[in-house]
C-alpha cells in the first residue's frame, strides 16, 4: 500500500512538472525577430541581379517599407558585396542604382487543436469561470513570410540594367503538444541551438532510457 502511494505521488509530480524563467518584456519577442530575419536572409539571397563586374552601386531604399526594414536593406547590401559590387555612399558616385522594395514582411500564426478548447462558463450570481484547455494533439505554427524585389538602372541615363522580379523567403517555428508532452521544431536556429526533441525531454525526467 505504501509503495503504491509513493508511486502515485511520483507520477503526479512528473505530470505536473514545469519550468519557469525570468524574462525581460520588450515590445517585440525574440521569436518574432528570428522568424522575420531568417525569412529576410533567404529572400535576399535569391535577389540575383546581372550587374557588370566591379560595378559602382548605390542602393536606393527610399521605397522600402516594412518591419525590420533596416535589417532587410542590410541583407541586400551584403549580397551585392558578395557578388562583387562596390557600394557607393551616394548616387553621384555610382554607375548603377539598385532600387529595392518589399511586398511582404510579416508573420502568420496558425493553430490546430484535437481536444476541448478553453471556454467560459457563466455562473449564476457571479462572474464566468474559464475551463482549461484539454489537448490530445495541438499544433501552433508561426510562419515568417518575406517578399522582396529589386531593379537596377543606369545612374546617368536611367535605363534599366536588370530586374529580379519578386523573390520569397520563408521561416517557421512549430510547437507541438501531445497529451502532457511538448516540443518544438523550427528552421530559424542552427541544429546545435535547436530545442531538444521529445526523447531528450523524456530522458530528463528519467523516462527515456540510456543516452
Amino acid at each position: 500500500m505504501r509503495r503504491s502511494l509513493v508511486a502515485a505521488i511520483v507520477s503526479a509530480a512528473l505530470l505536473a512538472a514545469c519550468t519557469s524563467a525570468r524574462e525581460s518584456a520588450p515590445a517585440r519577442t525574440a521569436t518574432e525577430q528570428l522568424l522575420l530575419s531568417s525569412a529576410v536572409d533567404r529572400a535576399a539571397q535569391a535577389l540575383m541581379l546581372d550587374l557588370p563586374p566591379d560595378a559602382a552601386v548605390y542602393v536606393d531604399a527610399s521605397l522600402f517599407e516594412g518591419l525590420d526594414g533596416k535589417y532587410a536593406v542590410g541583407s541586400v547590401r551584403e549580397q551585392l558585396l558578395r557578388r562583387g559590387a562596390r557600394l557607393m555612399p551616394n548616387r553621384d558616385r555610382a554607375d548603377i542604382v539598385v532600387e529595392i522594395r518589399s511586398g511582404a514582411l510579416s508573420i502568420d500564426d496558425e493553430k490546430a487543436l484535437l481536444g476541448i478548447p478553453a471556454f467560459d462558463v457563466p455562473v449564476p450570481l457571479s462572474d464566468t469561470v474559464s475551463t482549461p484547455e484539454l489537448a490530445l494533439v495541438k499544433r501552433d505554427e508561426r510562419r515568417g513570410t518575406v517578399k522582396l524585389a529589386a531593379i537596377a538602372y543606369d545612374a546617368h541615363d536611367g535605363r534599366m540594367v536588370d530586374a529580379t522580379g519578386p523573390r520569397y523567403g520563408f521561416s517557421h517555428i512549430t510547437d507541438w503538444t501531445v497529451l502532457v508532452f511538448s516540443w518544438s521544431n523550427s528552421d530559424v536556429l542552427p541544429e546545435d541551438k535547436a530545442i531538444p526533441p521529445i526523447t531528450s525531454t523524456l530522458r530528463d525526467f528519467g523516462l527515456g532510457g540510456q543516452p
